[in-house]
C-alpha cells in the first residue's frame, strides 16, 4: 500500500467516524497532541479532548454525513497533507448543503501505529465571490453523492479523482 493510500485511509477513517457519530473513533485518529479545528473555528487539542468535545455534539444533534472529494495528498519534510473538499448530508437528505461546503485540511504524520492526525482542519467554503464556483463545488459533491454515497473513494479506485498530485 503506498502512503497516499494510507493517508486516504485514515482520511476515510476519520469521515466514517464522523458519519457514524463516534467520538471514540474520530479521536482516536489523532496524534496525542493533534488539533482539531472546526467549521465554527473551535480548536481542541488531544484525543481526550476531542472526544470531549464531539461526545456531546453527537448525543445531542442529528449531525449531517460527510461526502467528500479528494484534492491532493503530498509530502512535506516530516508529514503528508491532505486537501478534500467536503459536503455535507443532513440525515435523510438526497444532497448536500450547500452554505456547509468545506476545504478540509489534514496533516498526517508517522507513528509507532501507523499514521495519525497531526492537524485537521474544516474550513468553510462559502466562496462568496465567486458564484460560479461555489455552484460548481455543490454540483460535484452531490454528484460524488449520487455516485458512490458519502466519504472519498479510496485512493487506488480514484485515479483520476484525485486531482493534483500525490507523492
Amino acid at each position: 500500500m503506498s502512503t497516499a493510500d494510507e493517508i486516504s485511509d485514515l482520511y476515510r477513517q476519520l469521515l466514517t467516524a464522523w458519519n457514524e457519530r463516534d467520538a471514540a473513533a474520530f479521536a482516536e485518529c489523532f496524534s496525542a497532541d493533534g488539533i482539531m479545528i472546526g467549521f465554527d473555528g473551535s480548536v481542541v487539542t488531544g484525543p481526550a479532548e476531542i472526544l470531549n468535545h464531539l461526545t456531546p455534539i453527537f448525543a445531542d444533534h442529528p449531525t449531517a454525513a460527510f461526502v467528500a472529494v479528494i484534492r491532493t495528498i503530498r509530502a512535506t519534510a516530516d508529514a503528508h497533507l491532505l486537501l478534500a473538499d467536503a459536503g455535507m448530508v443532513p440525515p435523510g437528505a438526497a444532497e448536500t448543503i450547500p452554505e456547509a461546503n468545506a476545504r478540509q485540511t489534514v496533516v498526517a504524520e508517522p507513528s509507532s501505529t501507523g499514521w495519525t492526525i497531526a492537524l485537521f482542519q474544516n474550513t468553510p467554503a462559502a466562496l462568496h465571490w465567486n458564484d460560479a464556483e461555489r455552484e460548481a463545488l455543490s454540483a460535484e459533491l452531490n454528484a460524488a453523492l449520487a455516485e458512490r454515497g458519502p466519504l472519498p473513494l479510496p485512493t487506488t479506485e480514484q485515479g483520476s479523482g484525485i486531482r493534483g498530485r500525490t507523492e
